[in-house]
C-alpha cells in the first residue's frame, strides 16, 4: 500500500541584516522537532569562524551559475550586484521524504521567489524595535566597516518596505519573548493545518502566534517604519 508524501510546511525568515534572526533561527532549531533547515549557497568568502556546511555552502562563481543553468535552486538572487545567495531544491525533496517541515532563511528577494512557487508558505518577518537599536546591534558585533555599516542601514530601510509580503512580523525587542514567539508561530501554523480541534495549551499557543499576524502588528510598525525615515522625510511609509 502506497502512501501519499508528506507535503512540507515552508517557512520562510527573513530580516535586515543585525536584526538578530540568526540567534532566533538557532534557538528555534534547538525546540522544534521535525523540522530541516535550508542552508544557502554563496559565493561570498567565508567570515570569521564560518565553516562550509554549517553558516553556508561557499561555491565558486562559475560552481554557483552551473547549479542556475542545471535548475538547481528554488530561488536565487545577486545581492549588491556581487555575491550569489541560493536555496537548493534538494533541502525540499528531503524534507518531504523525511516528513518534515522546511524553513528558509533567505532575503526579499528570494521570499518572493519563493511565495510565487510555494504561494502556502508561512512566512515570517523580523525587525529590530527601531533604526537606533539595529545600528547599536550592527556596530557591537565589530564585523563592517563604517562604510558596510551605513550601506547596512540603507539596504535595511528599503528592505523593511516590504514587511506587506509577510504573514507575519517578529519584533526582535526582548530576545526571550521573540523566541516564544517564533517557536509559537512555527508550532501554531502545524496546529491549525492539521484541522483538529485543539487543547487548551495549544490554543495559547494560537493565541501566540496570531499576536504576530501582520493585520494584528500595523500600530508597531509604524513606529519601526518613522525610525528608518531619513531626516526631512514626513511622507508615508
Amino acid at each position: 500500500m502506497s502512501y501519499p508524501a508528506h507535503k512540507p510546511i515552508v517557512y520562510i525568515i527573513s530580516a535586515p541584516s543585525g536584526s538578530g534572526k540568526s540567534t532566533l533561527v538557532n534557538e528555534l532549531l534547538k525546540s522544534v522537532r521535525d523540522l530541516d533547515f535550508s542552508i544557502s549557497y554563496t559565493t561570498r568568502a567565508p567570515r570569521g569562524n564560518e565553516t562550509d556546511g554549517k553558516q553556508y555552502y561557499f561555491v565558486s562563481r562559475s560552481e554557483f551559475e552551473k547549479m542556475i543553468r542545471d535548475g538547481e535552486f528554488l530561488e536565487h538572487a545577486e545581492v549588491f550586484e556581487k555575491d550569489y545567495y541560493g536555496t537548493a531544491r534538494r533541502f525540499l525533496r528531503e524534507a518531504e521524504q523525511k516528513g518534515h517541515d522546511l524553513l528558509l532563511d533567505i532575503d526579499v528577494q528570494g521570499a518572493a521567489q519563493i511565495q510565487r512557487k510555494c504561494p502556502d508558505a508561512t512566512s515570517i518577518f523580523v525587525l529590530p524595535p527601531d533604526r537606533k537599536t539595529l545600528e547599536e546591534r550592527l556596530r557591537k558585533r565589530g564585523e563592517d566597516r563604517e562604510e558596510v555599516i551605513e550601506h547596512r542601514l540603507i539596504a535595511a530601510r528599503r528592505e523593511i518596505q516590504n514587511y506587506e509580503r509577510y504573514n507575519y512580523i517578529l519584533v526582535n525587542d526582548q530576545l526571550e519573548d521573540s523566541i516564544k514567539a517564533l517557536r509559537a508561530i512555527v508550532r501554531g501554523e502545524r496546529l491549525v493545518r492539521a484541522g483538529r480541534p485543539l487543547s487548551a495549551e495549544e490554543a495559547k499557543t494560537v493565541a501566540l502566534a496570531d499576536r504576530c499576524r501582520l493585520v494584528n502588528m500595523r500600530d508597531r510598525l509604524k513606529s519601526i517604519l518613522d525610525s528608518f525615515k531619513p531626516p526631512g522625510d514626513s511622507g508615508k511609509g
